[in-house]
């Protein structure tokens, strides 16, 4: 299966592969539909994209799958955060609409305006948010009906200088945060992470970002559904913000596979 749509992409993995790599913020992409609803001019645009933009995260999710003895599954947005971030809950369940920056976003990462006053998302919600949770929730049910448990390694990356979106940016800022949840996250998930990705000076758990993303028909029902996100500082492996990628990416992409491997392997 290789389903495409404008806004997302599932790359088809081994068969017998229970682990889907989650992409959800590598893209800068803005359909022109989207950004005449969008209040910053071109140039403030391209650097809150620097800003907001987990740079090269597929980049090294392809080179994981690549690297992989079991192709893993990837589901990757095709779209900026900036159309709709498939991440947040879409209601008021979600915390970071403190900062507007809930499924729809209203303000940037310095907490200007992005959308003007009493922007109506629901379009995009509609045209954009709910399609993708359905793909990923197909996905997943997918790796359950072949495989019997479906992995998510949700993959992101995030400044080494906290910005003012940060509801939590005064923890620790590890090279390597990972991200839990208390139903979805094993134990053995969570120490082969720490494992596997113990050589760029350090791993922390939950700060400065906690979580991990799991589509909402399995979250906190389905335990044979694990997740775990693997938050990249991004001083690891690229010129910050918005610069080229550095050799970190390959060294990063190698651990990435060994995890991958770990979760191929692990309790069935």
């Amino acid at each position: 299966m290789n389903h495409s749509t404008e806004s997302f992409h599932l790359l088809p993995g081994a068969g017998t592969s229970p682990v889907i790599l989650h992409v959800p913020h590598s893209s800068r992409v803005i359909p022109q539909s989207v950004r005449s609803g969008i209040a910053l001019d071109d140039r403030a645009l391209e650097q809150e994209l620097d800003h907001i933009t987990d740079a090269y995260t597929s980049d090294i999710a392809a080179a994981a799958a690549a690297g992989s003895a079991v192709t893993p599954w990837r589901f990757v947005n095709r779209l900026s955060r900036l159309v709709i971030d498939p991440e947040r809950f879409p209601d008021e369940r979600e915390e970071m609409l403190a900062v507007g920056m809930g499924a729809v976003y209203t303000h940037t990462t310095h907490r200007e305006r992005l959308r003007a006053e009493g922007f109506d998302g629901r379009p995009l919600i509609d045209r954009y948010f709910h399609p993708y949770a359905e793909a990923m929730a197909r996905a997943v049910g997918d790796r359950l009906a072949a495989v019997g448990r479906a992995v998510v390694i949700d993959v992101h990356s995030y400044p080494t200088e906290s910005l003012p979106y940060e509801l939590h940016g005064d923890g620790a800022r590890p090279p390597i945060c990972l991200g839990t949840d208390p139903f979805h996250t094993p134990a053995d998930l969570l120490a082969a992470a720490g494992k596997a990705f113990a050589g760029f000076g350090g791993t922390g758990i939950d700060s400065p970002f906690a979580g991990t993303y799991v589509p909402l028909e399995y979250y906190g029902r389905d335990s044979r559904v694990s997740a775990l996100m693997v938050e990249i500082r991004r001083d690891v492996y690229m010129s910050e913000p918005g610069g080229p990628a550095g050799p970190g990416l390959v060294a990063l992409a190698a651990a990435l596979a060994e995890l991958v491997g770990a979760a191929s392997r692990g309790k069935r």
